[in-house]
């Protein structure tokens, strides 16, 4: 595997955590229903919707945001021969600060952390951007 084929491992890691997030929120939806705390058409409207599966639906959502900017970057890295070992590296970082994020969303919630967290990543995938940026100059 090459430095630059290697930028496509945290972009699936990525993906993945997204399916996990998936899960999480139809089993937390399945669980409310089976529970008696939502009927089916409570997820009609998300206002509605009983917390713990409004967070998960909530991180999902996130996770169709700033990770749409660590794509791009990513496979613009790529596409451009900039896909060396620091990008991966700044990839792998991205990737890290997300899996964090959506955990503390999905289990304390703690605010503080959460946007600690989120700050991070968009550092990160800003430092992607510069790197794109300083390879194609």
């Amino acid at each position: 595997m090459t430095s630059s084929t290697a930028i496509f491992w945290p972009m699936l890691a990525q993906v993945f955590l997204t399916y996990v997030v998936y899960v999480i929120m139809s089993s937390r939806r399945i669980g409310a229903v089976k529970a008696g705390a939502a009927k089916p058409s409570d997820f009609k409207v998300p206002s509605i919707e009983p917390e713990p599966s409004a967070t998960a639906a909530r991180n999902l959502s996130n996770q169709f945001e700033l990770p749409v900017l660590f794509f791009a970057a990513c496979l613009s890295l790529f596409v451009t021969g900039a896909a060396g070992m620091a990008a991966v590296v700044v990839a792998w970082a991205f990737v890290l600060a997300r899996a964090a994020h959506a955990w503390i969303h999905l289990t304390s919630n703690r605010i503080k952390t959460r946007r600690m967290l989120f700050t991070l990543s968009l550092l990160v995938n800003l430092v992607q951007w510069l790197l794109l940026a300083i390879h194609i100059i």
